[in-house]
């Protein structure tokens, strides 16, 4: 059975789960060696906006295609933001296999104003929910969306959904590539 390594740009077992499942999915012919690995985001620990999210996961993509050898690099970096219809938070992925990248996000999971407010304030979602909830270390099990959502959807099944899509240009390099 062939194998593939897959490096995440992340610790956290919430997302090397979710890597390892989406792998897992397309390439069920394959023998997985999915790792969490430790890379920096350059970025602070709760980004605000877009594109600080979104640069999060590239650099630490960019980190590990720099520092290590695999056959796929992905990162998952969560952030929030104020819309104009109100304060949510949501990921960026980013996928890259050294010589291709997709990028990916999210839904949005709508958070209280009191919330993005403490996250103004220069706090982390997860302590801030844990606070909220009464939990400890959520960033690492369901998340804040499993706790505004009783458990419906977990942080890891976002991050699922989001990687699920950002292989679409590895499933056809032909439409992508021109």
């Amino acid at each position: 059975m062939p194998s593939l390594k897959i490096l995440v740009g992340s610790q956290n077992p919430v997302k090397v789960a979710a890597a390892k499942e989406i792998f897992t999915q397309y390439f069920p012919e394959h023998t997985l060696d999915c790792q969490g690995m430790h890379a920096p985001s350059g970025v602070p620990d709760q980004p605000l906006g877009e594109d600080d999210t979104r640069i999060g996961a590239e650099n630490r993509v960019k980190y590990l295609i720099e520092h290590h050898q695999a056959d796929f690099y992905c990162a998952m970096e969560g952030g929030a933001n104020q819309f104009s219809y109100g304060p949510a938070t949501f990921a960026f992925v980013v996928i890259s296999n050294g010589k291709q990248t997709s990028i990916g996000r999210s839904c949005n999971l709508p958070l209280p104003q009191s919330v993005y407010d403490k996250l103004l304030a220069g706090e982390e979602l997860g302590h801030v929910m844990d606070d909220l909830f009464n939990t400890e270390n959520i960033k690492q099990k369901g998340g804040a969306i499993g706790l505004l959502t009783n458990h419906l959807a977990t942080r890891e099944s976002s991050y699922t959904q989001a990687l699920l899509l950002a292989m679409a240009p590895f499933n056809h390099p032909e439409l992508y590539n021109k």
